[in-house]
């Protein structure tokens, strides 16, 4: 079962969910809307190795924007820090967003029950694109989950406070 927008009105005044900053205009049927931080990255390298810790370069977006490219990776985050606790969270690019031929997340659409920090997104487009901090850029919905389960609590990328380069190579050590 998928979360009502009033069901996370609810959920998040029980403390299950939050979103940080919260604005109610931004509450959907079934969904919220997250915006885009005003930071964004990429990798300096043109490949990667998946043992190798990737050097990311961080790129500030002015209020005049900043365009995107086409064939290249960009990393960007949520502007809002978002806890769940009993629920699944997940994310997926706006339909306006996506008819432009922006994606928003390649395959880091899932998160896990207790996730807590800020949503790296991952960002590529099929022309070049100029794109503005704040804008509303992806939804966030809850899925219940009925299960007796435990919740994420450590890992990678929890309790992140920004944008999070790949760490597969951890997995190599």
């Amino acid at each position: 079962m998928i979360l009502s927008g009033i069901g996370i009105k609810e959920e998040r005044a029980r403390g299950r969910i939050t979103i940080d900053p919260w604005d109610p205009g931004r509450l959907n049927p079934n969904s919220y809307n997250l915006t885009l931080s005003d930071e964004i990255m990429h990798y300096r390298d043109n490949e990667l190795d998946m043992k190798r810790k990737p050097e990311p370069v961080l790129l500030r977006i002015p209020p005049e924007g900043l365009v995107l490219q086409p064939g290249k990776l960009y990393l960007g985050r949520t502007a809002e820090y978002t806890e769940t606790h009993g629920y699944v969270p997940m994310i997926e690019g706006r339909s306006s967003i996506g008819r432009l031929g922006m994606f928003v997340h390649i395959t880091a659409g899932f998160g896990d029950v207790g996730f807590a920090g800020y949503w790296t997104l991952e960002i590529m487009v099929l022309q070049p694109t100029r794109i503005y901090a704040g804008v509303e850029i992806c939804q966030i919905f809850y899925h219940d989950i009925s299960e007796k389960h435990d919740e994420y609590s450590s890992g990678k990328y929890q309790n992140n406070t920004g944008i999070q380069e790949s760490m597969l190579y951890r997995d190599f050590l």
